[in-house]
């Protein structure tokens, strides 16, 4: 992706050169499973992860903090992730005057390591990058890349990374618009399957808005962009998780959306260009 030179936001907190030790003292099995099953490229992390994490590392927490300078190539990533946050600002700002949704509100990105603190409680680098609704910030540690290349057998690039960025913006997006209150407080009222469902198509619909979110930022797409996001997607899939974790799928289980569809809706977003076209609430036959 082309990148240097251009804009970068002021709305990036970089917090890797301050990390907390001690912060996880337990249960790093169950936080594995957790994170691997549930929340690989993070959705509203902080509405499930981070409550059973605070339960888990309860009295177990250490105020230790350790400073370091950031390497030459640190330095670089979180220039790179300064100007994808700067796209997603100047993208998302003309997509909401176009389609008169009202202002857009740029959010936070904080990147840390080790472990954070949020308003939806503490999370750790093995969450994996995540919005927060409550403080309006995408948190990210980006470490969890090596994780995406290594372990998940995603593609390595640059535009990976900018892929799972504007998913996480997309969670954003769905906070601005409303779309994310009206399915938590439906799933208050659905049994454990019902809110999955409901889950998957919030999580699919921020596939569609990184799509989208793409298609407007075309002039600084290069050759192979594109298949590295789909790369990705294909990765992350409940499907491709459950089977490459625990041997068998089971459907009823899936919040995020198979592979498949992770694909079909990010291209959707991509090919389309249109706004109007993100209801994948009604495509999958769920009412929100």
């Amino acid at each position: 992706m082309k990148w240097k030179g251009r804009r970068k936001s002021n709305n990036l907190e970089d917090r890797r050169g301050m990390s907390g030790k001690g912060k996880i003292a337990a249960g790093g099995g169950l936080i594995a499973i957790i994170v691997v099953l549930l929340q690989v490229f993070g959705g509203e992390t902080g509405q499930t992860v981070a409550p059973v994490l605070n339960q888990l590392n309860t009295n177990n927490a250490s105020q230790q903090v350790v400073e370091r300078e950031l390497t030459d190539q640190e330095k670089e990533l979180g220039d790179f992730m300064a100007t994808i946050l700067a796209d997603t600002e100047d993208v998302w700002t003309q997509i909401f005057r176009q389609n008169n949704i009202g202002e857009y509100q740029k959010p936070k990105m904080i990147l840390f390591s080790d472990a954070v603190q949020t308003k939806c409680g503490n999370a750790t680098a093995a969450t994996g990058p995540f919005y927060c609704p409550a403080d309006k910030n995408v948190y990210m540690d980006l470490t969890f890349f090596n994780e995406l290349y290594t372990r998940f057998g995603a593609k390595r690039g640059d535009f990976a990374m900018a892929y799972v960025t504007a998913h996480e913006i997309g969670h954003h997006v769905q906070t601005l618009l409303g779309t994310s209150q009206k399915v938590r407080q439906a799933q208050q009222n659905m049994n454990t399957v019902e809110a999955n469902k409901l889950s998957v198509a919030l999580e699919l619909q921020a596939d569609f808005y990184a799509g989208l979110w793409a298609h407007y930022n075309q002039q600084y797409l290069e050759k192979g962009d594109i298949e590295e996001a789909l790369s990705a997607a294909q990765a992350v899939g409940d499907d491709a998780i459950q089977k490459r974790v625990r041997g068998s799928v089971n459907p009823d289980t899936f919040t995020h959306g198979t592979s498949k569809q992770r694909i079909y809706w990010f291209l959707k977003g991509f090919q389309s260009g249109d706004m109007k076209q993100h209801n994948t609430f009604e495509a999958l036959n769920i009412s929100n």
